[in-house]
């Protein structure tokens, strides 16, 4: 028998492997999205229609999974994932994204400067390309944009003025040491954790205030144990769907294209969908218990007066000073094209 010539059939099958690229990278391309989203949420179901349109568009060997519910750790460590390769994708809010890229910071962190969602828009529409470029040049791409709704306030305790929270103490995201340090010298009390530990902190009383959206809210259950929702637009949380570089580039034209199409459509779903859902979530809540305390015109005033002494603390920490200028730029001249 003549003996097999291993040299030559590792030969013969390198230059098929070179003479078929695409077949060989239809069965290693992956998107693995990692997101704080609740499992069969709006977002979640986004996201899923989003992988069929990819997958069919980059080939059978294509592979996509979402993982729901922070099972990935929190944004932040979503973002490292990502870094390292364990995943090629996140659905994330401002919060993770400015991990990547802190110019971003400025569509989420500004309280109180947004009137509605039509100037939410028009700023993230006119700040995009730039924001756009900013995250390609650090390794992802950003494929569609959404949010979630306005940021209320959920406490244990009715309140009503900005000196009521005071004896409270807040949520805070773990990953951000500069909002805690400001929230702190105005004589406020953040304790920085995760989602995943907001309930149990939440009940045992080591939190007592979440900044939460009402979607959010009603979806994990924080109304209650902190029946109270201080009606105020404190701010968007805005967010958006990226990938990293290298999973861009290892897609087929096609798949980058199908990517790109679903992932502005979503994007649309997203914003649409999360503000009617708004009101529908508060309805909701109240049935099952939820106060809603609306503030008076003083008190409003009280909390605008907050916000003013803000934004001079986070211009330069929170968020670069040229982008915050870039924000009110972008803002004034929309009001002024509005007559506001």
């Amino acid at each position: 028998m003549e003996p097999v010539n291993t040299s030559r059939r590792h030969t013969t099958l390198s230059m098929l492997a070179l003479a078929l690229p695409g077949a060989a990278q239809a069965q290693t391309v992956q998107l693995r999205i990692g997101s704080l989203v609740p499992k069969n949420s709006l977002y979640h179901q986004s996201l899923l229609e989003l992988g069929e349109s990819w997958r069919a568009a980059q080939g059978g060997g294509a592979r996509f999974a979402v993982f729901t519910d922070g099972s990935q750790g929190g944004e932040a460590e979503i973002a490292r994932r990502m870094r390292i390769g364990q995943l090629q994708g996140a659905l994330m809010s401002v919060v993770g994204l400015r991990e990547i890229e802190p110019t971003v910071a400025a569509l989420q962190t500004l309280p109180l400067l947004f009137r509605d969602w039509d100037e939410v828009d028009h700023v993230r529409e006119k700040m995009r390309p730039a924001m756009e470029r900013r995250f390609l040049s650090k390794g992802f791409v950003i494929v569609g944009w959404g949010d979630a709704g306005w940021v209320r306030f959920f406490s244990k305790e009715p309140a009503f003025r900005p000196d009521d929270f005071k004896r409270m103490k807040f949520f805070a995201w773990g990953s951000e040491p500069e909002q805690q340090a400001i929230m702190k010298s105005l004589g406020y009390t953040p304790v920085p954790l995760e989602t995943a530990d907001i309930l149990p902190a939440l009940q045992t009383g080591m939190i007592n205030v979440v900044p939460s959206t009402p979607y959010f809210a009603l979806a994990g259950q924080v109304f209650n144990t902190a029946p109270n929702m201080l009606e105020i637009n404190w701010a968007p949380i805005v967010g958006a769907l990226v990938v990293t570089q290298r999973a861009w580039e290892a897609m087929s034209p096609a798949g980058q294209q199908a990517l790109r199409s679903a992932g502005e459509r979503a994007g649309v779903q997203m914003r649409a969908q999360a503000r009617k859902e708004v009101d529908e979530a508060v309805a909701a809540m109240r049935k099952r218990g939820l106060t809603v305390n609306r503030p008076t015109p003083e008190q409003m005033r009280e909390w605008d007066a907050l916000a003013e002494a803000l934004y001079p603390r986070i211009r330069g920490t929170m968020v670069p000073a040229e982008t915050f200028d870039e924000v009110f730029m972008h803002l004034k001249a929309f009001r002024t094209a509005r007559g506001r």
